[in-house]
């Protein structure tokens, strides 16, 4: 299994200023930025464009990186999920026609139907209704050793239910959808990832067996564990004592005057959020501190910001509106490497920090933070005169003390930034969900209730 898969899974965790400069314009931080919705339009349609323009149109594969020298790179299914996902703004968006969304769409979701499942390490795209963490861009097969992964499938089924909910007509296209979606979801085999564990494992190869991390303390894993306990499939269903196993093992702490759940890395605060809306809904946990995961996730944020402001290593560049510490590359020596993928992060868990921003931080994070993730948005536009802001969207990532700027785009990257401004603009993907029978099945189970559970 690659290195950066490894890092992926463990969750390590990483970010610093040396004040204000030319290239790094300040902005009010106190709510009283005004928001320009073209400015969001822009925002969106650029990182539409990765998920459109860059997909195998063939098979609906959504590369896991791309950069202007390479953008037939391996695929992944986390970001894939977040295309489709992405398809449904840009129908709601203008940015296509509802009709080119449903086919490309329905393309996807047919070739995940009829790919091989079996525990081929080399001849299959998934096993027991999960799916390889990254696929070749092609013949959507298993790239390399790369792990059946609980959370990558978790993150393209939320894209899959997302079009089974959003596609509501009787056409034969989106009637397809439905069924092509219910399909896949029911086959995945949420109790056998269990491997007789209270908590699920993070994933499985032939050649291995079972991956020994399980998932653990407050992270990403939410949704993961929601359509385990949601599936129509009682025979697949994890047992409702898995939540409560999972949430006794988070880290109610203080960071920078915010007391949460810890974990260092932004991008646990956020893919959870893309899909589902956790304001004033809370389970056992978050009853027990007062609080629900939404405004969890709002001190997350404002922490990580705090830090950044504070910039105990002294990084050039870091302030009020240059902020964002979560899983990006960056451009160190050695553990880091020159552009290695590393779980950057900031919490009292953990703090992993060289010096690398990644504005996926703060876009991720705009239904939290809008002024603060608009504010920290707008000025990276602008840095070095737009170097980082491309037809795709931003670039991974940034480090002002190294002078460097990531060449590569990705595709995880792309889609937290483009859905999170539209449920902060409109709610469009949270209200889906709320329509979605597993979602709704699999908060119950996990003890959710209040806000727009009834």
């Amino acid at each position: 299994m690659k290195k950066s898969t490894v890092l992926f899974l463990v969750l390590l965790l990483s970010c610093g200023s040396d004040g204000n400069n030319g290239s790094f314009p300040e902005g009010p931080d106190d709510g009283t930025v005004e928001i320009d919705q073209a400015v969001l339009d822009d925002l969106q349609l650029t990182h539409f464009n990765f998920f459109w323009e860059l997909t195998n149109p063939d098979n609906g594969l959504v590369p896991d990186r791309a950069s202007p020298a390479n953008n037939t790179a391996m695929c992944s299914i986390a970001a894939t999920g977040f295309g489709l996902t992405a398809y449904i703004v840009g129908a709601e968006r203008g940015f296509i026609t509802r009709v080119q969304a449903a086919e490309r769409t329905l393309t996807t979701l047919r070739f995940f139907a009829n790919a091989p499942q079996s525990s081929d390490p080399a001849n299959a795209t998934g096993y027991r209704g999960f799916f390889y963490h990254f696929l070749n861009r092609g013949d959507g097969l298993r790239t390399g050793t790369s792990e059946l992964s609980t959370i990558d499938t978790a993150l393209l089924m939320g894209g899959v239910l997302a079009a089974q909910t959003y596609f509501d007509g009787d056409g034969q296209t989106e009637t397809e959808i439905r069924e092509l979606a219910d399909r896949l979801f029911l086959a995945v085999d949420w109790k056998w990832a269990m491997n007789g564990h209270d908590r699920m494992t993070m994933g499985w190869t032939p050649e291995s067996g079972f991956l020994s991390y399980l998932w653990s303390g407050y992270n990403e894993a939410m949704i993961l564990y929601i359509m385990a306990l949601g599936t129509g499939e009682q025979s697949k269903r994890v047992d409702a004592s898995v939540w409560d196993n999972w949430t006794a093992t988070y880290r109610w702490e203080t960071f920078h005057n915010f007391e949460m759940v810890n974990f260092s890395p932004l991008f646990g605060h956020q893919y959870s959020h893309l899909w589902i809306d956790f304001n004033g809904i809370k389970d056992d946990y978050t009853r027990s501190v007062g609080i629900d995961y939404f405004i969890n996730s709002q001190r997350a944020a404002n922490a990580n910001r705090a830090y950044c402001i504070a910039n105990p290593s002294g990084y050039k560049g870091y302030g009020e509106n240059f902020w964002g510490l979560t899983a990006c590359d960056g451009p160190g020596a050695g553990e880091y490497g020159k552009w290695e993928y590393y779980a950057r992060g900031a919490s009292a868990l953990s703090v992993e920090d060289d010096g690398t921003l990644a504005p996926t931080a703060a876009g991720g994070s705009f239904p939290f933070t809008p002024t603060q993730s608009y504010a920290a948005l707008v000025a990276m536009q602008n840095y070095k005169g737009g170097a980082l802001y491309t037809k795709y969207g931003f670039k991974d990532s940034f480090n002002p003390s190294e002078d460097w700027i990531d060449d590569w785009w990705l595709g995880i990257d792309q889609g937290p930034i483009l859905i999170m401004i539209e449920n902060y603009r409109t709610g469009l993907i949270w209200d889906l969900m709320k329509k979605n029978k597993y979602i709704v099945d699999g908060l119950r189970a996990a003890g959710f209730s209040g806000g727009w559970l009834g």
